[in-house]
């Protein structure tokens, strides 16, 4: 058995095969995809993913709706503890950063196996560094790319004129417009990234993120400016700060409900898509700080136990393909930025891709502005754990 500090698969025979053999395996399995439900667009393009991959390869997806990929990543630990090492309850999971990061030492992981996938050809490896290093932890194969994400805030023009370049203007702004603002509680995945780009923009030495932490010293002194930060601005927030949205899509009830003017959001279309999709209004933009916003890749990994592992890197290889990108890609059914180089595609892909429309709410590549790197796992699970300490109600 594979030591949980290596985190490589049990069964490493896969990837060796033949892809038309794989294939050939993958006919009429089904697959336990574990992936966030918290969006029905999103779970309307899962969906759409299930009806393709059963029309090509006869795979039958079956989208097991999460609000928290830590419990998934539980159970699959708790599996290996009890030993059971083939037909696990996962076959595929959404994924990145933490929870990436605790497969891969747990050893809780099948692979390597994403440069098997003939689609992993297209992917902009080059110029989009987290397509291959998650969160600071080497993918090594282990995780498959399918989409990235920038943090940005959705904003209701109607009611805001000028919007915040940075978070010291954030708070300024805040304390101008009491109640105007709010974010999810953390571990919501969105509230813990507004901490960690106030943090990234207070800490003395962002560089110091990038290692793990490995005392309470370190830890103090990085972070003191961020819960310095977070005592002046929650007395401002909706509700005192003495209550918080327990999840995106709640805040995000919150600026259709006109209780707050600032939403937060890791997907540059999203909104352009919520305005489609009527879930917005049409005074909704879009806008991110001058120095930049927290960015990333999410991925797709299969459990070491899973029982399905030829469909799900078929299905991993579907959501790879210029198909499925471009289509994730119009805000009209998900508006998520690409993985893939537009310059590896054949001129019939590219012309695709050229012709989506952003929507009237998404800023252009150039305007998001530079992508900040995420800190070391480590850095937020110590912070998470702080915040419930000092604000969890």
């Amino acid at each position: 058995m594979t030591s949980p500090q290596e985190g490589v698969a049990q069964d490493q025979s896969l990837p060796t095969q033949d892809w038309a053999k794989i294939e050939a395996k993958a006919q009429g399995q089904t697959l336990y995809w574990n992936a966030w439900g918290g969006s029905e667009l999103i779970n309307e393009y899962i969906a759409w993913v299930g009806k393709r991959v059963w029309e090509d390869n006869k795979i039958t997806l079956k989208h097991v709706k999460v609000t928290d990929t830590a419990d998934v990543v539980s159970r699959v630990l708790a599996e290996k503890t009890a030993g059971k090492n083939t037909k696990g309850s996962v076959d595929l999971v959404w994924i990145n950063g933490e929870n990436f990061a605790s497969m891969k030492k747990n050893g809780l992981l099948f692979g390597p196996f994403t440069e098997n996938l003939p689609n992993y050809r297209f992917v902009d490896v080059e110029n989009k560094a987290t397509t291959t290093t998650d969160f600071t932890i080497p993918v090594d194969g282990l995780e498959a790319p399918w989409g990235m994400a920038k943090f940005n805030f959705i904003y209701d023009s109607a009611r805001v004129d000028n919007t915040p370049n940075s978070s010291a203007e954030l708070l300024i702004w805040a304390q101008n417009n009491s109640g105007r603002f709010t974010y999810p509680s953390p571990p919501d995945y969105l509230g813990s990234t507004f901490l960690k780009q106030v943090l990234v923009e207070t800490v003395d030495d962002p560089e110091v993120l990038r290692n793990e932490v490995t005392n309470d010293a370190e830890f103090e002194k990085a972070t003191s400016a961020l819960w310095n930060y977070l005592d002046q601005l929650h007395p401002a927030l909706w509700r005192d700060g003495k209550q918080f949205p327990a999840s995106s899509s709640a805040q995000q009830q919150l600026l259709d409900d006109g209780e707050v003017d600032i939403h937060l959001s890791f997907n540059p279309g999203a909104a352009s898509s919520l305005i489609k999709s009527g879930e917005l209004a049409p005074s909704v933009r879009t806008f991110v700080f001058d120095k930049g916003t927290i960015g990333n890749t999410h991925f797709v990994a299969i459990p070491y136990n899973s029982s399905s592992k030829e469909a799900a890197m078929v299905v991993a290889d579907f959501l790879m393909s210029p198909e499925a990108q471009a289509r994730k890609q119009d805000p009209q059914y998900w508006g998520d930025d690409t993985v893939l180089s537009i310059a590896k595609l054949s001129p019939e892909d590219q012309k695709i891709f050229a012709n989506i429309e952003l929507g009237v709410a998404t800023l252009s590549p150039q305007d998001l502005g530079p992508t900040l790197l995420e800190p070391h796992p480590s850095w937020m699970e110590r912070i998470e754990k702080e915040w419930l300490t000092r604000y969890g109600q």
